[in-house]
């Protein structure tokens, strides 16, 4: 009897792993076969990609359309795809590489809604809102008009005049995102009815946060953020005294809030620009990157030469002639293109491409390294098959690409490139060393934080229409510490002023980025056995940062992220799978210090009203002279990020554009 059992038992084990080789071999047919999924795939992506660099650099109605037509035919794969996927049964499948490459494919998103004219028209309402966003110009007077780039850029940039950046922050509110607010409305509910009809997501920003494969991500960002806030709080109150100072305490709400025109930048979300009215210890280690590179003959290919070096230096690979031949690096004069900083993998194995319209500037050269950054991880992951093809979450590849500028932009590295010939080894040039560093990094962070939590909210269903606006300031309120420095109402929609709204890209990914490039930064110098503060250490030329740094990137997207963090932080005292603040504190620690001191001397309060935003900040009806303004056609600049968004899958989804990346300018100052 015992011996029947066994043989029972024995049998019914040979033969479920008989049914679940047999299932793999037939996923693996499918993805790996002659004419598979992967090759089919790779072909459609490439077509797309070839389309949409078209597109970008050359901007016409024919290149458009031709963009638009392998669009629609990628969405139908998709579709088609993921039917096909559909037919395997996963519970008897035992190899995880290939059951997570058909959880990919069966994962559509929107796309695999079964009304084609929703589809549609969620595209053309994007389409939309990036051309009214693209074309705005807002109109000084009669005949002085601007758009954002550059004539809005520099009067943010180097303005000092309270009302004239006020007007011309009302004004391009008035000119960008009050002009689509409907078309938001409208699209947040075509998309919901898309994505809840599959069953699987509740609202849209589910789906979104699902590429993060955490269902406690959201909490695990709220718990970092909190960690975070009292540096941020520290560095605000700094800033507040230096501006009011500057500007005249009548302008400053005793809430404690700060005017959000008056940080150099459109939306508050980098400080750099008016590092000089900051500076904590005047011209102590300062240097001016772009006239050291203009007095050293610099020119664009040289500028990418020297980024190119950085990550050989590492054992890293060199880039290839094709980035040479087809990457575009300086604005073309004949034809209209984007210029936003973009790095492409064209998705043949060969061709690997930068969009730049680069001019010799120190802040270039910091985007250089980002770009190529990403680059480096599309050369590393190459070999993987087309699913995994990718960064294991959004966040990963911009924290990989800003692994470069955080040993860039040390004076060391500086130095030993030739751009400074002096270290600033004096406590008060490292502080202002710190404090250039903290205006791009530190101030991003609940700006990085609250953009979601506004959309999701949206999504939810918990911010209603009739309060969109309201609901962004309390949340600007809240957690920058800012305040508009003119009257707000639901005539406005200010979250659509910012182009990751207008576009729909998701913007959690550089928050986590902002954590996660210190998180690699730390192990990487700890693993080259770096005795120098964190903040002055500089990964250049260790092979042994370049090949903790290389297996990870090969990996690409075949594991979860929190397994490629474990492996790049493994054996460092910050080894981890999850997301920390430690080393981003551990970073601008000395600053902390010397920030806490300074405000307690001057007895400044390291706080705001964080419940509610100063009085008059919002009104139920607006009224007042309408500004002066236009609006331009609105068939502009349906970029390939807009596209990607609606066919919404985790993998080619990839936040590759540079959107809210921002030059560190204020090591172009002084």
């Amino acid at each position: 009897m015992k011996i029947h059992s066994v043989l029972i038992i024995v049998a019914v084990t040979t033969l479920v792993l008989d049914v679940s080789a047999l299932e793999d071999d037939r996923a693996r047919a499918y993805l790996e076969g002659f004419n598979g999924y992967n090759k089919r795939a790779e072909n459609l992506t490439h077509l797309v990609w070839l389309k949409s660099w078209a597109y970008n650099t050359n901007i016409t109605e024919y290149n458009l359309k031709q963009m638009m037509i392998v669009t629609v035919l990628r969405s139908d794969f998709n579709k088609k795809e993921a039917s096909e996927a559909a037919k395997f049964n996963l519970s008897a499948m035992t190899n995880a590489s290939l059951i997570r490459q058909i959880n990919k494919i069966l994962d559509v998103g929107i796309s695999g809604y079964n009304d084609s004219d929703v589809l549609r028209k969620i595209a053309e309402i994007e389409a939309e809102m990036i051309g009214i966003y693209s074309t705005a110009k807002w109109c000084k007077t009669p005949t002085e008009c601007h758009q954002l780039e550059p004539g809005l850029t520099e009067i943010f940039t180097n303005s000092r005049n309270y009302d004239e950046l006020r007007d011309a922050w009302k004004g391009w509110r008035d000119v960008s995102g009050k002009m689509m607010r409907s078309n938001y409305q409208e699209m947040v509910t075509l998309m919901n009815r898309a994505i809840k009809a599959g069953g699987k997501y509740a609202d849209m920003g589910a789906y979104y946060r699902s590429v993060y494969e955490d269902p406690e991500f959201e909490n695990d960002v709220r718990k970092l953020f909190d960690q975070l806030a009292p540096l941020y709080d520290e560095l605000h109150a700094f800033v507040r005294r230096k501006l009011r100072t500057h500007y005249g305490g009548k302008h400053f709400p005793s809430s404690g809030h700060i005017p959000a025109h008056l940080f150099g930048d459109m939306w508050a979300q980098s400080w750099s620009n008016i590092y000089d009215l900051l500076e904590p210890y005047p011209g102590k280690g300062s240097y001016n990157l772009t006239k050291a590179m203009i007095k050293q003959k610099y020119n664009v290919t040289h500028m990418f030469r020297v980024a190119e070096e950085f990550f050989v230096s590492l054992g890293l690979k060199p880039m290839p002639d094709s980035f040479w031949t087809n990457s575009q690096l300086v604005k073309a004069e004949d034809r209209e293109v984007v210029c936003g900083g973009e790095a492409v993998d064209m998705f043949n194995e060969t061709d690997f491409r930068v969009r730049m319209c680069t001019i010799v500037a120190g802040d270039y050269l910091n985007t250089i390294h980002h770009e190529m950054g990403h680059v480096q991880y599309y050369l590393e992951y190459h070999h993987q098959p087309f699913l995994f093809r990718n960064n294991p979450n959004p966040g990963f590849d911009e924290g990989v690409a800003d692994i470069a500028t955080l040993s860039f932009l040390t004076p060391e590295h500086l130095k030993l490139i030739g751009l400074i010939q002096e270290l600033p080894n004096s406590a008060e040039g490292d502080i202002n060393f710190l404090m250039q560093m903290a205006l791009e990094k530190v101030a991003f962070l609940p700006w990085g934080y609250l953009v979601d939590q506004w959309r999701w909210s949206v999504f939810r269903g918990e911010t209603s229409p009739k309060n969109y606006n309201k609901a962004w300031w309390d949340l600007r309120c809240k957690y920058q510490g800012i305040s508009p420095p003119v009257a707000r109402s639901e005539q406005d929609f200010d979250p659509g002023a910012k182009t990751h709204i207008a576009d729909n890209t998701q913007y959690i990914s550089y928050f986590v980025s902002s954590l996660l490039q210190f998180q690699f930064h730390h192990a990487l110098c700890q693993l080259m056995n770096n005795t120098r503060p964190l903040h002055r250490c500089d990964i250049y030329n260790s092979k042994t940062a370049g090949d903790r740094l290389k297996s990870v990137l090969q990996m690409g997207a075949s594991v979860h992220w929190e397994e490629a963090l474990f492996k790049l932080t493994k054996g460092t005292i910050g080894e981890t799978r999850k997301l920390s603040a430690a080393p981003i504190l551990a970073y601008f620690e000395p600053l902390r210090i010397w920030l806490k001191e300074e405000n307690r001397k001057a007895n400044e309060t390291a706080s705001w009203d964080k419940n509610n935003c100063p009085p008059g900040s919002f009104v139920t009806v607006l009224s007042g002279v309408r500004s002066l303004a236009s609006t331009g056609s609105l068939t502009m600049l349906l970029m390939a990020s807009i596209v990607l968004s609606w066919l919404a899958i985790p993998w080619l989804y990839n936040m590759r554009s540079l959107k809210g990346y921002k030059k560190l300018s204020a090591f172009n100052s002084g």
